[in-house]
């Protein structure tokens, strides 16, 4: 990915095994205003489906998502 979208804040989701990335996301985001960006990374493989999930069931927008070598990076906007 080459251009990847400026966040507002950063969370480090790595080596935390399924739902720890995604509940974690889900505090952070609840303490940014709306609209602001959640950058996540993680290392858990069934990320990739939980972000997924989550950000249509939310009302987030999964503005971008990147998989390199076994590392996992989201970048959420909050509604």
């Amino acid at each position: 990915m080459t251009d990847t979208p400026t966040c507002d804040a950063e969370l480090d989701a790595c080596g935390l095994n399924c739902p720890l990335p995604l509940l974690k996301a889900k505090m952070a985001l609840n303490r940014l205003d709306s609209g602001a960006v959640l950058k996540v990374v993680a290392t858990d493989a069934g990320s990739q489906r939980d972000f997924r999930t989550f950000a249509q069931l939310s009302g987030h927008s999964l503005l971008a998502e990147a998989a390199e070598s076994g590392v996992y990076t989201y970048w959420l906007r909050k509604a």
